[in-house]
Order: C-alpha cells, then sequence, then structure tokens
C-alpha cells in the first residue's frame, strides 16, 4: 500500500494512540506539537495510517534556524558569504508509532522533510536542514542519508540544501 502525503497536525488528528517508545516524543505529540505549530514555532508534518485517515503513523517538525557559520567545516565556510549565521531549517523530531516500525516510515519522513526544506528554500534563503541526533546510533543513521556532522558535535549533523537539491533532481 503506498503512503498518503503528510499534512500539518490538526485537531482531528488522534494523538492519544501514538506510541513511539520514546515517552519524550509521546508526550511531545500529545500535549505541545499542536501548541507550537499554532503559535508558529514549529510545524509538525504527520503521516496518517491510509486505512484510518485519523491515525499518526510518524511525525516530524520543522522549524526555521540559524547556525553559527564558525560551527560549520572549514571546506563548506569556504563557499558561503562573509555573514555570521547561516540560515537553515531543523529537523526538530522525527517518531514512528512502533506499529508500524520495519516499514522504513522513518527514512521516508526524513525524505520528505527533505523535499519541503527544498521547496522552501525557493522562496526563502536556506542553506542546510540540521538535526541533532539522539546518540551515536542515530547520528549514523543520518550520515547514511547524506547528512554530515558538525565539527564541535557529532551528534549534530547538516545536509546542505544544494546536496538535497541533487538528491531530487531528474538523472
Amino acid at each position: 500500500m503506498s503512503q498518503p502525503p503528510t499534512e500539518p497536525l490538526a485537531s482531528h488528528h488522534d494523538r492519544g494512540a501514538f506510541d513511539c517508545g520514546d515517552e519524550r516524543l509521546n508526550k511531545f505529540l500529545k500535549e505541545r506539537a499542536l501548541e507550537e505549530q499554532n503559535a508558529q514555532f514549529s510545524v509538525c508534518w504527520v503521516l496518517p495510517d491510509p486505512s484510518s485517515r485519523n491515525r499518526i503513523q510518524g511525525f516530524y517538525t520543522l522549524s526555521s534556524y540559524a547556525v553559527w557559520v564558525g560551527d560549520l567545516p572549514a571546506a563548506v565556510r569556504r563557499n558561503l558569504p562573509r555573514y555570521p549565521d547561516v540560515p537553515a531549517a531543523l529537523l526538530g523530531r522525527l517518531a514512528v508509532d512502533a506499529t508500524y516500525r520495519g516499514q522504513d516510515l522513518g527514512e521516508y519522513l526524513v525524505l520528505d522533510a527533505m523535499k519541503k526544506v527544498l521547496i522552501h528554500a525557493a522562496t526563502l534563503g536556506t542553506a542546510a536542514l540540521i538535526v541533532d541526533a539522539q546518540d551515536m546510533g542515530l547520528a549514523q543513521y543520518y550520515r547514511n542519508l547524506g547528512f554530515i556532522p558538525f565539527p564541535s558535535d557529532p551528534l549534530r549533523l547538516f545536509i546542505p540544501v544544494a546536496t538535497i537539491a541533487q538528491c531530487f533532481s531528474p538523472a
């Protein structure tokens, strides 16, 4: 069965049934995600179950961000304008309900976030997508998707928008 498109979290989505196994992420989705979205701090994108549009298979959040240029690798800094901060997007939270594990939904959600950032970058300066991995295993997962660790923190990673564009350009 193909996946439906992601959509912004709305009041009709069944947040109470979501359980990814991480109480912090469950609590965020159930108690704060819609509030933060309404305050325009982030947008929580949900992947609805194709058989029940109210059930959430997984979610992620995106928000605007800026990173200090000095935190980036020297090879990346060389090609940037001389500004103290670089405009970016932050992939703040990502989780898949335990019921749907083993279906590559995490990767699907990351790729969906990358597509949204690429579209966003066409209208508002955005140089990279940033993610903070919770542990070295997740950091490796993001590296396998093309993300690059920050020199000062191997759990903070980024992928340039130019790289995202190459991922989605026709061959």
